[in-house]
């Protein structure tokens, strides 16, 4: 019986890691969404436009990264291997 390579293909490695990649993504925008909460308020009367303005940057940046990777993601191969007739 032989045994299965030790390392995958550089092609399903590279695949396998663009989909980690894609996974994180809700993660970093989670955490790149919090970071207006650490910022120290402003006087009274101040409007929170900076805080909008840089949600709204990490919503486009996220959108961007997204589209760039899904671009280089190839549709894995779920088909069964055929069966042997016998």
């Amino acid at each position: 019986m032989a045994q299965p390579p030790v390392f995958l293909a550089k092609t399903r490695y590279r695949q396998r890691r663009l989909r980690d990649g894609l996974r994180m993504l809700p993660v970093l925008g989670a955490l790149l969404w919090m970071i207006p909460l650490l910022w120290p308020r402003g006087a009274e009367g101040q409007s929170n436009a900076t805080a909008l303005i840089y949600m709204f940057s990490v919503w486009t940046m996220l959108v961007v990264l997204c589209a760039l990777l899904v671009r280089f993601l190839r549709p894995e191969d779920n088909t069964p291997p055929p069966t042997e007739p016998g």
